[in-house]
């Protein structure tokens, strides 16, 4: 944390700070006192951000009361309320985005104390993450079935999940679960799915076939002795020999099947209802065959329900034409397709878990 001034809080005092939430040194928080702060490239400033767009004196912070003011200084680009320029002094209202230069800054205001229980909490959760980020498999870079992915949650913790590998018969599976809500207990419900799918601990059930996966795990997860918590969930398996792939999806929005040239995105979707909402389901596949060199994208919802920074919100729809668009070269297809959602969304976090994979077949 960066202190706007020195001035010591008192405990039960309420702080106003703005947390870096998009450019250089994000989470960085800069405290607003009663002297107010001018944000600036260099110092003296009182809140220095090191972009070339940013002037050296570009606007000031003034504590009225409580609310904080924002005044552009004459800086050459401008500074942004919520995608407004700032003309005459405006209040900067608490939770809104102030854009500086490539800086997006988010206001927040709370007591001295619950600034403290929250980041203890916070490194809880970062704990709790890194157990989660264990779990996830390493990206596989050669070989007949390579695999990228990333994995951006909107909180500190989320509720989506993925695994792949190899089955003891060769062939290949590979899955994306989305579970609802966010937070502790999202997080803790993927988990628990996911380490019965990495042991394998479905009884009776052929992994290979990923009708019997779905219908099992809904038996095994029923929302109404899982604190409500249900999930979407797709299932996929690869046939090396056949250049078959085997698939079925639970409530999940379709995975999509690109072919080398780029020239059509396949849906890979079957009508089943979401895992632990209704018992005693009955799951069906389908099969689809794999041109050499075809790529196979699972992702959750959370990639393209997004709002723009135009306040649009996007659908499915508007995403698809960036899955077929030719890839960057030496940059992934994760990262390309992270790159051009958040240059599209609204500054700050992302408003769900972005979660994506990425399977190529030789």
């Amino acid at each position: 944390m960066t202190l706007a001034g020195s001035r010591r809080f008192e405990v039960d005092e309420r702080v106003h700070l703005l947390e870096v939430v998009e450019g250089s040194d994000v989470g960085q928080r800069h405290t607003i006192g009663p002297a107010g702060a001018v944000i600036g490239r260099k110092l003296p400033a009182d809140i220095v951000l090191p972009d070339t767009e940013v002037s050296r004196a570009h606007c000031r912070l003034d504590l009225r009361g409580e609310d904080v003011w924002v005044t552009d200084l004459g800086s050459t680009n401008g500074a942004f309320v919520d995608g407004s320029r700032v003309g005459e002094p405006v209040i900067l209202p608490v939770g809104a985005i102030l854009q500086v230069g490539r800086q997006s800054l988010k206001h927040d205001c709370r007591t001295r104390s619950e600034w403290l229980r929250s980041d203890e909490l916070d490194r809880d959760l970062e704990t709790a993450s890194s157990y989660v980020h264990a779990l996830l498999p390493p990206p596989v870079v050669d070989g007949p079935i390579r695999a990228e992915w990333v994995l951006k949650p909107c909180a500190k913790l989320g509720g989506d999940a993925f695994g792949y590998g190899a089955l003891p018969d060769g062939r290949f599976a590979a899955y994306l679960m989305d579970v609802a809500g966010h937070g502790a207990g999202a997080a803790l419900h993927s988990v628990a799915v996911m380490n019965v799918l990495r042991q394998r601990a479905l009884p009776g059930v052929d992994m290979g076939r990923p009708d019997q996966v779905l219908a099992v795990l809904n038996d095994m997860f029923p929302m109404d002795t899982h604190a409500g918590l249900f999930f979407t969930l797709w299932y996929g398996v690869f046939d090396p020999a056949a250049r078959t792939l085997e698939f079925a999806s639970a409530g999940h929005h379709p995975a999509f099947l690109i072919p080398a040239d780029r020239s059509e995105s396949v849906p890979l979707r079957t009508p089943n209802v979401m895992i632990g909402a209704v018992p005693g389901r009955t799951y069906k596949s389908e099969t689809v065959a794999v041109p050499p060199e075809a790529s196979v994208y699972l992702f959750s919802d959370g990639v393209f329900e997004i709002v723009t920074r135009e306040g649009a919100q996007w659908s499915l729809q508007d995403f698809l034409p960036l899955l077929v668009k030719a890839p960057v070269q030496g940059m992934g297809e994760c990262a390309r397709l992270f790159d051009e959602v958040t240059r599209a969304a609204r500054p700050g976090d992302l408003d769900d878990d972005f979660s994506m994979v990425v399977l190529t077949f030789s």
